[in-house]
């Protein structure tokens, strides 16, 4: 059942300081909520976002068909994440393009665009930036945080910022820091951005332009990076765009090095014209390096065990078997460091073929172990065990 979202926003004077050692003032966070929340506050549940995704968390506006939020068949009455129980909240992330200040703003400071000028954000300032949020609001405490990929990422930083005030945390398809395979992707996908013609330093506002041909290129790097292999295969195998199934190109058949011949090549540039058309080059810039950065063990000496000590939560954590870019391994080592601390640790791996997108798919095993976390959530606040 669908029900209707609205998007909301709130302007904060007082300056934010950021890892980087800049801060960041008179900014605005969009969000979203759905629920109820609690006469005593205890069932607010934050949703952390993604790469390419927003506070639209779920729901759909009105007047406005398909526009289904990114996590609609996860979070909605009687779904896994039950706004009949939970008062759910999502945030767009400082830096974004959806509504939170982001490059494309005004710097009040100089009275011009932000551009390439936009202070470098951290996982662990967006943490920040959310929990000045939850304050205005008036949530001192989350019954739990949870989030996919570099919103796993988030939720695990926040029992580490705040363990105080996080009592659960969900962290699916995601690491405690990014692989070098990873780094990797992500800079090859940045330098197709920085070297379009089109960027100026970052600076293209000014001159009416966008860097279309990068954030093609960037966005066709990420989404075969989402998808597993016998997906790709499955969906797309070797068929070319003038064959049907079951026909091979004949003798006669016209090779060409400038058209898009096969299929997979044709629904990447699909992809890649899409997301062109929507998102800031400035805030994929920003988003991939906030993803390198994040590392908790960093400040302890690369010991995983030390640095999630200050963990207080209860977590589940979920993995997909064919996710190769935050693979279930990844995930496992989050699990033996918070075994390692005695914590209280549920974890799941889905056989699923979908890779990393498996996360935003559905799959009734995957549903069910949310939907089972968060009845033992809702138990704890009606007064039992959780």
């Amino acid at each position: 059942m669908m029900f209707e979202a609205v998007p909301q926003s709130m302007s904060f004077a007082r300056p934010l300081a950021l890892r980087s050692g800049a801060s960041i003032a008179d900014y605005t966070l969009a969000y979203e909520t759905y629920g109820t929340l609690n006469a005593d506050r205890s069932n607010a549940v934050l949703i952390c976002h993604a790469l390419n995704a927003d506070h639209h968390v779920a729901g759909s506006y009105a007047g406005k068909p398909k526009s289904e939020g990114w996590w609609d068949n996860m979070i909605g009455p009687g779904k896994p994440v039950d706004t009949d129980r939970f008062f759910v909240i999502g945030v767009n992330n400082l830096g974004s393009c959806f509504g939170s200040t982001g490059p494309m703003h005004v710097d009040p400071t100089t009275g011009r665009v932000y551009g390439a000028d936009f202070p470098v954000v951290t996982v662990e300032d967006w943490v920040d930036a959310q929990a000045v949020l939850l304050e205005a609001l008036g949530i001192q405490t989350l019954a739990a945080v949870m989030g996919g990929s570099l919103g796993g990422m988030q939720a695990l930083s926040w029992t580490l910022q705040y363990p105080d005030r996080v009592r659960h945390a969900v962290v699916v398809a995601s690491a405690p820091n990014l692989t070098a395979e990873n780094i990797a992707f992500n800079e090859v996908a940045r330098r197709a951005i920085v070297t379009d013609p089109d960027f100026h330093g970052g600076h293209f506002y000014e001159h009416g332009v966008v860097p279309k041909r990068g954030l093609r290129i960037a966005r066709m790097i990420g989404h075969i990076t989402y998808l597993s292999d016998d997906v790709m295969n499955e969906k797309f195998g070797r068929m070319l765009r003038s064959m049907t199934e079951g026909e091979a190109a004949g003798p006669n058949y016209r090779y060409s090095t400038q058209q898009v011949e096969f299929q997979i090549e044709s629904y990447l540039r699909y992809q890649g014209d899409k997301f062109a058309e929507y998102f800031d080059a400035n805030t994929y810039l920003l988003i991939t390096r906030a993803l390198d950065y994040f590392d908790p063990a960093r400040a302890h000496g690369g010991n995983l065990t030390e640095a999630l000590a200050k963990a207080t939560a209860k977590f589940l954590l979920v993995s997909f078997s064919t996710d190769w870019r935050f693979s279930p391994a990844r995930s496992r080592e989050i699990v033996k460091a918070l075994l390692d601390n005695r914590r209280s640790v549920s974890y799941a791996e889905i056989d699923a073929p979908h890779g990393h997108d498996a996360f935003l798919l559905d799959d009734a095993r995957y549903f069910g172990v949310v939907r089972s976390f968060f009845d033992r959530i809702a138990l704890g606040n009606e007064g039992g065990r959780a």
